[in-house]
């Protein structure tokens, strides 16, 4: 497969998961928009294949975007995809160690936007990143993550929300879409990315296994942070996108 089709074998294993994929990223894009204009510097944190950057510049043609992250195989399609293009570049680094800012401190950001990235970290890491984060971000950015953010509390509702994803996801495969797990076999198989897979899959062995928080865990943790205000922006069951401002 060339990047493009890559980036939408991506999409697809990614929406086999969400089906509102797209409305979060909507959301997203709406608030950066409102908070910096038709023209903000954005950092897509723990970016994978760029999914945000490709939207971003559709939205915001004159926008430009770092995007920073430790998987060399969706680093690799990411940096394909946005070869020649001045708006993007990409910084390899690693969010759990303290040390992942250094790159990032010469200029600061209108918004940093993360997705489906924040689970994968521990709790202390994770409130870390978070202080790091306001260091990055100018009077005034905006910081959104889109995540799952299960209410603890709902039981009943959280296990219907699985009732629903389930059906979702086997109507998915049904159309073709590909499972994590298969869409990784997929990439390995393929020569181009079939090195950056197996970096990507010993440096995935090494790294503990995150944990889900609810919404009110990381808006207490950004406001902890530093952050003026936080808050929910949109919202399913079991998902969420929280805002900051700085």
């Amino acid at each position: 497969m060339n990047w493009e089709q890559w980036q939408r074998s991506w999409d697809r294993q990614q929406e086999f998961y969400m089906p509102d994929r797209e409305e979060r990223f909507r959301v997203m894009l709406d608030l950066v928009e409102a908070a910096a204009g038709r023209a903000p510097r954005v950092l897509d944190l723990a970016c994978g294949t760029a999914t945000i950057s490709l939207r971003l510049f559709a939205r915001l043609p004159d926008a430009t975007s770092v995007g920073i992250d430790r998987d060399p195989a969706l680093l690799r399609i990411a940096e394909r995809s946005f070869e020649g293009d001045t708006r993007a570049s990409f910084v390899t680094a690693d969010l759990d160690t303290p040390d992942w800012i250094a790159a990032l401190l010469d200029e600061p950001f209108d918004a940093v936007l993360t997705a489906t990235a924040t689970h994968w970290m521990t709790a202390t890491p994770l409130a870390r990143l978070y202080g790091d984060i306001v260091k990055l971000l100018r009077p005034g950015g905006i910081f959104l993550n889109a995540d799952h953010m299960p209410e603890p509390a709902n039981p009943l509702l959280n296990a219907l929300d699985e009732t629903v994803q389930k059906a979702h996801r086997k109507q998915a495969g049904k159309a073709g879409a590909l499972d994590w797990d298969r869409w990784w076999a997929a990439a390995a198989a393929d020569p181009q990315l079939a090195e950056d897979v197996a970096a990507s899959r010993e440096i995935l062995s090494r790294h503990d296994i995150g944990q889900e928080h609810p919404a009110d865990w990381h808006l207490t943790r950004l406001r902890e942070a530093g952050f003026l205000e936080a808050g929910v922006v949109w919202r399913s069951v079991t998902d969420a996108v929280i805002a900051a401002i700085r």
